[in-house]
C-alpha cells in the first residue's frame, strides 16, 4: 500500500510540474515605455546594481530607463529593442550582483541625464538641425553635451542652451523662440544616440551654417574640426 501511495505521488509530481513551469514562465510582466509599477521599480533596482541605471527609483518606465535597458541588452548580446520581456528579465535577474559592467556606449559614468534633458536635447536639435541628416542631427547633439563637458560652458544641457553672452543667447532659436517646439521622432533618437555616446564631431564646441552666418569669431579663434550638411563644426 506504501509503495503504491508513492507511485501516485510520483505522478503527481510529474504531471503538476510542467504546468507549473509553464505558470512560471507565464509569471513575467512585459516591460516597456510608459509602464508604471513595482515590476519597473524591481527592474531599475536590479539595473541600478549592475550599473546601468543611475538616477532614483520612481517606478517609471520613462527614457532613462529604456536607455538603460537597451544598454543591459548591447552588453548581453541580446535583442536590442528597450523592452524589458521576458528574455532581458531572465538575462538580468539571473545576473549576480557581483558582476561588473562591461563597456558600453555610454559617454559618462560619472554624468546622469534624465528624461527632461532628453527632451531638451531633442528640442535644440530639432530647432537647430530639422533640416539636416540624421547624421547632423546627432552632431549638435554632440555639440551640446560637449559643452556641458567643459569648463568653459554651464555644466547642464539645458544650461548649455539658454546661456548668454552680452545678453545675447548662444542659440538662436532660444531668441526665436523654437526651442519651444515639439521635437520630431528622429530628433529624440538622434538626442538619445548623443547622450549614449555617439559623436560624429569629436570634441567640437562650437557649429554655425556658413550660408546664414560668417561665424568670424568662431573662424578666427577655434579649430575647424569637419561639416555635415549645412553646419561647420569648430573646436
Amino acid at each position: 500500500m506504501k509503495k503504491r501511495v508513492l507511485s501516485i505521488l510520483s505522478a503527481l509530481v510529474l504531471v503538476l510540474s510542467p504546468i507549473t513551469e509553464v505558470f512560471a514562465s507565464e509569471s513575467y510582466v512585459k516591460l516597456e515605455f510608459t509602464s508604471k509599477g513595482n515590476e519597473v521599480s524591481k527592474l531599475q533596482q536590479e539595473l541600478k546594481k549592475l550599473g546601468y541605471y543611475n538616477i532614483s527609483i520612481d517606478g517609471i518606465f520613462g527614457i532613462v530607463t529604456e536607455n538603460a535597458v537597451i544598454n543591459f541588452q548591447k552588453d548581453n548580446k541580446l535583442i536590442i529593442d528597450g523592452i524589458a520581456g521576458k528574455q532581458t528579465q531572465n538575462a538580468l535577474y539571473n545576473k549576480s550582483t557581483t558582476v561588473s559592467r562591461g563597456t558600453s556606449t555610454l559617454r559618462s559614468s560619472s554624468r546622469n541625464y534624465s528624461d527632461e534633458d532628453l527632451l531638451w536635447l531633442a528640442r535644440i536639435i530639432e530647432a537647430e538641425a530639422s533640416g539636416e541628416s540624421y547624421e547632423g542631427k546627432v552632431a549638435v547633439g554632440n555639440v551640446i553635451l560637449n559643452r556641458v563637458d567643459s569648463k568653459e560652458f554651464p555644466n547642464t544641457i539645458y544650461g548649455v542652451i539658454f546661456e548668454y553672452y552680452k545678453n545675447i543667447p548662444q542659440f538662436s532659436p532660444v531668441a526665436e523662440g523654437t526651442i519651444y517646439n515639439k521635437p520630431s521622432e528622429e530628433s529624440i533618437k538622434a538626442a538619445k544616440d548623443a547622450l549614449n555616446g555617439v559623436r560624429p564631431v569629436g570634441n567640437s564646441t562650437y557649429f554655425f551654417n556658413p550660408s546664414k552666418s560668417a561665424g568670424t569669431w568662431i573662424v578666427k579663434n577655434k579649430t575647424y574640426v569637419t561639416k555635415i550638411g549645412g553646419h561647420s563644426f569648430y573646436n
